[in-house]
């Protein structure tokens, strides 16, 4: 006699098996479970966000940052001769000295209409530079209202990037002989000079075919000295004009500025695309040999020059100085960061030291990615 089930259990007992056999499939798909995840612990803590860079790869010749400068500081050279986990010795230069406490690190920002040199002769000459990063846009902005109130009696602007002809009317000034350097490249380089007094003499460029298609030197003749604006070239992005840059330009500019110097004393300025030393740039250690302005030859490029003769002003009146930078790239809202490089300079002969009376940063100052640097003499005509 066959046993008959209710209907009810037949279907549940089919339901069953049908199961099994789906769980069966599932579980010979992999060897094994997935392991469970652990829940990752939430400490109630926000990460910092990294300090930025200064660089900007959105314009031509500035310091433009590299993914590795993302890298912790601390983490930079670890891997040195002693293996991994272990920091090669730093270099002398490459090391920021601790000042003993209370040591003066201020620099001064604005003109001090008494500033006088060591014997105490006031000063007669002021001298102004500028790297505007595009005359054009910085007229827009400035209106000229910087030559107005700070009247300078001679101001060098560096990277104009404009021809003489694209000129806005309203940078020409009456009060003032003007002289242009535009770059062959439309809309690149290029430097200017106005002065009060009409020069001697003025010549453009070193004379040097292959340096002389970028507009970056005026040289301007004067009774008791020669006015070199500069605007040194970039490095570039990847470091790909290192080599130009270091080998070829600074060696021909140095040589130019000693055959100036045999004749008369040089006030050299611009944007000399250099931050020298440790304490001339806010991020040394992420930045050195990444980016151009800051690697080990175009610093060692700057060094021999001052070793031919010359004098970085600035840091002659203000050797224990700190942050005290000139350029802040519009990106990563670095300037109200006051995450800077010190890229502007007045290099001086030695024998003007005694007619130095100041040099100073005029960080206040807005209108461009730099901000005006000026030097304060005394005696020189």
């Amino acid at each position: 006699m066959l046993n008959i089930l209710p209907w009810h259990q037949i279907l549940f007992s089919n339901f069953v098996r049908g199961a099994s056999r789906i769980n069966l499939r599932v579980l010979s798909s992999s060897d094994k479970m997935p392991p469970k995840r652990k829940a990752k612990k939430d400490d109630g803590k926000t990460p910092a966000p990294e300090e930025g860079s200064v660089g900007d790869t959105a314009q031509e010749d500035k310091p433009s940052p590299s993914k590795k400068q993302k890298v912790d500081e601390e983490e930079i050279g670890k891997k040195g001769k002693g293996g991994k986990g272990k920091k090669a010795p730093p270099r002398k230069e490459d090391t920021i000295e601790t000042l003993p406490e209370g040591t003066d690190t201020s620099f001064p920002t604005e003109v001090n209409p008494e500033a006088k040199t060591a014997d105490g002769r006031k000063f007669t000459l002021k001298i102004a530079s500028w790297n505007l990063n595009g005359i054009r846009a910085w007229y827009d902005k400035d209106k000229m209202s910087y030559i107005k109130e700070s009247s300078p009696d001679i101001l060098c602007v560096q990277e104009t990037k404009c021809q003489e002809d694209q000129l806005p009317p309203g940078v020409l000034d009456k009060d003032y002989h003007i002289y242009w350097s535009p770059a062959e490249k439309a809309g690149y380089a290029g430097t200017g000079l106005y002065s009060k007094k009409k020069p001697i003499k003025v010549t453009y460029g070193l004379g040097i075919p292959k340096h002389d298609d970028e507009g970056r030197v005026i040289t301007a003749e004067y009774e008791d000295f020669y006015m070199v604006n500069a605007y040194v070239p970039n490095s570039g992005k990847g470091l790909v004009r290192l080599k130009y840059r270091t080998e070829e330009w600074d060696c021909d500019f140095t040589d130019y500025l000693k055959k100036l110097d045999a004749k008369k004393p040089v006030i050299m300025c611009g944007d000399l695309n250099v931050s020298h030393t440790p304490v001339d740039l806010k991020n040394p250690t992420s930045n050195r040999n990444k980016t151009p302005g800051y690697t080990d030859k175009e610093r060692e490029g700057f060094s021999k020059l001052l070793e031919e003769g010359f004098l970085d002003s600035f840091r002659v009146l203000y050797p224990n100085a700190r942050d005290c930078w000139s350029f802040w790239t519009y990106m990563m809202n670095a300037r109200a960061k006051n995450i800077g490089w010190r890229l502007d300079y007045f290099v001086i002969s030695k024998r003007l030291q005694k007619d130095l009376c100041d040099s100073i940063i005029q960080q206040k100052v807005m209108g461009s990615d730099h901000c005006p640097i000026m030097l304060l003499m005394a005696g020189l005509k």
